[in-house]
């Protein structure tokens, strides 16, 4: 019978003799390493019992697989990625939740540690130096094998996370209950950080997780908090924290595609997102009709396209701030601003409509900014009281 002739790329198995004294060795090799971890890893020792019992049973399944990867001579292949990845299987999905990559890491140096002291015991003479390079050979696999473990979690995490947010994006615009935003915020670990605000720009495409890790990326380095979602071609994002929302969403203009960005107004929480989320969509929708707006624009200062586009919200905002404010303070603002448009912003002409002199008519354009926070000598300014007054008069019962 000829003899079989290794593989090429692998290593000649070690002798029977050694086989066995691991084999018979295995469970006190597990038990020491636990042991050791306890008395290496102060956080080994505050897991609880059912986590450190599986933490055992990986300890076990690595000294198997170690055994079946030295009978076949550590073969660098498929069947060894099999092999170190049932270390893994072990144990369940919840414990690579439970610890860290770092602490996994840290396990498996502890039991490496523990099987090199142990080679002289394991080894059949003389074959202590090539079962030490095994071993280490060997823990190069389970290392990459955890690591595998890890990003696969990772990925699962991330998808999950993904679908997540975007249920919650969607429930706040639909105006769904605040139990609703609460229970989902609270599974993404929204801290609900004052003022919230919500982010309206065209999405750059390409894979919905990559956009959404951009857009956490350039949150982290504004420290903020946030949750995204995509809709169609819309990018919607909710920020926590931000205390100038306009400059904080410019923070994260990079994470949006072409077009404009659209910021709704700062709320309170995440129970009043729903009004900043209608009013960012509102904007977005009419932010083609202003080509000259800043980018990112607050919602607010879109309103008269607002209501040229039929938002009734934005229609209720400039006939009760701006017509409304105006007809409850009197004093001529009213009669003064038709006099003011209707001579082309010309105050001497306007001056003589009224029979009044130019400084009356330059103390009530004065009044107008300060009651409506809107200046009738800015163009945008004066756009938007012309929106507010025929609003106004159309609307006479307000």
């Amino acid at each position: 019978m000829s003899e079989t002739v290794p593989a090429k790329g692998a290593a000649k198995p070690p002798p029977a003799a050694t086989l066995r004294r691991i084999e018979r060795h295995a469970g006190a090799l597990a038990t020491s390493s636990v042991a050791r971890m306890d008395e290496t890893l102060p956080w080994f020792r505050a897991l609880p019992a059912d986590q450190r019992s599986w933490v055992m049973l990986v300890a076990q399944a690595g000294v198997r697989s170690l055994v079946e990867w030295l009978r076949s001579g550590g073969v660098v292949a498929a069947t060894t990625q099999e092999i170190s990845d049932e270390v893994f299987a072990a144990a369940p999905r919840a414990l690579a939740r439970s610890l860290t990559l770092t602490q996994t890491v840290q396990l498996i140096k502890v039991t490496i540690d523990v099987a090199e002291t142990e080679v002289a015991a394991l080894a059949a003479p003389g074959e202590e130096e090539p079962l030490l390079q095994a071993i280490l050979k060997f823990s190069r696999e389970i290392a990459f094998s955890a690591a595998r473990v890890y990003a696969r979690a990772a990925e699962s995490r991330g998808a999950w996370d993904a679908r997540l947010q975007a249920l919650l994006v969607d429930a706040l615009l639909r105006g769904d209950s605040s139990d609703v935003l609460a229970s989902r915020a609270a599974a993404l670990g929204w801290a609900d950080a004052p003022p919230v605000a919500v982010v309206v720009g065209r999405s750059p495409g390409g894979d919905i997780t990559a956009v959404l890790h951009a857009v956490y990326r350039a949150a982290r380095r504004a420290r903020i908090e946030v949750i995204g979602g995509v809709h169609g071609d819309r990018l919607v994002v909710v920020m926590g924290g931000a205390s100038d929302p306009v400059a904080t969403a410019e923070a994260l203009a990079d994470s949006f595609g072409e077009g404009p960005i659209v910021v709704g107004p700062a709320v309170p929480s995440l129970d009043h997102a729903t009004v900043s989320a209608r009013a960012a969509l509102a904007g977005f929708r009419a932010a083609p009709a202003w080509p000259g707006a800043p980018n990112p624009v607050a919602a607010d200062d879109l309103l008269p396209e607002r209501v040229l586009a039929g938002d009734m919200e934005a229609r209720r905002t400039l006939r009760h701030d701006a017509y409304g404010a105006l007809a409850r303070a009197g004093s001529g603002l009213l009669e003064t601003l038709d006099a003011f448009f209707a001579s082309g912003g010309v105050l001497e002409s306007a001056a003589r409509e009224l029979y009044v002199h130019p400084n009356t008519i330059r103390y009530r354009l004065k009044r107008v900014t300060e009651v409506t926070g809107l200046s009738p000598l800015d163009g945008r300014g004066a756009f938007a009281l012309r929106v507010a007054l025929t609003v106004g008069r159309l609307d006479p019962a307000t």
